[in-house]
């Protein structure tokens, strides 16, 4: 794993808490020890035990990930405030993972939910079942003049139009950038398909580089601006 950071968490399940450090590379490579197992995963909805079988006690699996628990964590973030220049803040995620539904059903539940405290105030999405759509919740929330300056937020990147997961899916076109500006959808002579292999790499929609722009509406690429239009 490359140099990247080190969340403290928290995992509870019903047999109890304990107190828990991610280990992420801020692309597709998440590490923890739980109850003195290693786990590893590209997404926190997809820790798997490493070293074989996964231990049948003291957790509950689907598909040889993490389930029937809660994982908690904070990740620094930072924001530009106007008239304050940038500031480093605290973003607490909270991801509830249901118990297996049954075969080939999923999970009961899986929520997401982003908290930011500001100058005393919190802000917060109603839970979702993404980063995507929790840290455009929170940009929308926000007071005027606050952004989020992070990989989500970024002219520079952009998600495949088939879908992606619950994080880490967001492709980086920063090494690209004459490519990606003439992405304007995913149809038409300037596509995201066209430039999709062009892409730099994946990373954590939390994730920031020293190459960050911050995301408008005069350039949208496939996805659109930052925060996205409400469609109802």
């Amino acid at each position: 794993m490359s140099a990247g950071q080190f969340w403290p968490g928290r995992y509870t399940d019903r047999h109890g808490t304990e107190a828990v450090v991610f280990e992420s590379d801020g692309r597709e490579l998440i590490r923890t020890t739980i109850r003195g197992v290693r786990f590893e995963g590209d997404s926190m909805d997809d820790l798997g035990a490493l070293g074989g079988e996964p231990p049948e006690d003291p957790f509950t699996f689907f598909d040889g990930a993490l389930c029937s628990c809660l994982l908690e964590w904070e990740v620094p973030m930072s924001i530009a405030v106007e008239g304050q220049g940038v500031r480093t803040v605290v973003l607490d995620c909270a991801l509830r993972l249901g118990a297996p539904a049954g075969p080939g059903r999923g999970l009961e539940a899986e929520t997401l939910t982003t908290t930011l405290r500001l100058d005393g105030r919190e802000y917060r999405n109603d839970g979702d079942h993404d980063f995507e759509d929790a840290l455009n919740e929170l940009q929308r929330r926000l007071p005027d003049g606050t952004r989020l300056r992070a990989c989500v937020a970024c002219a520079w990147s952009d998600y495949h139009p088939v879908g992606h997961g619950l994080m880490s899916g967001l492709a980086c076109f920063r090494s690209a950038k004459d490519i990606y500006r003439l992405v304007e959808g995913k149809r038409g002579p300037d596509n995201i398909f066209d430039a999709w292999d062009a892409r730099t790499e994946f990373v954590q929609e939390t994730w920031l580089c020293g190459e960050f722009e911050q995301r408008n509406t005069t350039h949208t690429g496939y996805r659109g601006p930052f925060p996205s239009r409400r469609w109802w």
